[in-house]
């Protein structure tokens, strides 16, 4: 089991559980674990899901025009574990989603 730490400081476990979940439902992500812990620290945009899970997104080049999408939820101040990933190439599909948090340059 890994942690990323996310915006709000919360360290989410990626338990093998929840790696196996997302592998046997995409298993295009089975070599791109990192890559999903690395969203969830450092994404380009994070809007609000379901059931007060967080949905964070980072395109990464060597995926050409493909993005991550990392779902995750934050339990309280010091707890919260990755729900699932997958890759796609539409942003727009979340444009009715509430913006939580936008990378600034």
């Amino acid at each position: 089991m890994d942690i990323a730490i996310s915006k709000n400081g919360v360290p989410i476990r990626m338990t093998t559980e929840r790696w196996q979940h997302i592998t046997i439902g995409h298993p295009d992500l089975a070599d791109y674990y990192y890559e999903i812990l690395e969203t969830i620290e450092n994404p380009e945009i994070i809007f609000e899901g379901s059931y007060d899970a967080k949905i964070a997104i980072k395109k990464f080049q060597e995926r050409d025009s493909k993005f991550v999408i990392v779902v995750y939820k934050e339990i309280n101040a010091s707890d919260g574990f990755g729900v699932t990933a997958y890759f796609s190439t539409k942003i727009q599909e979340f444009k009715n989603k509430k913006l939580l948090w936008k990378y600034q340059n």
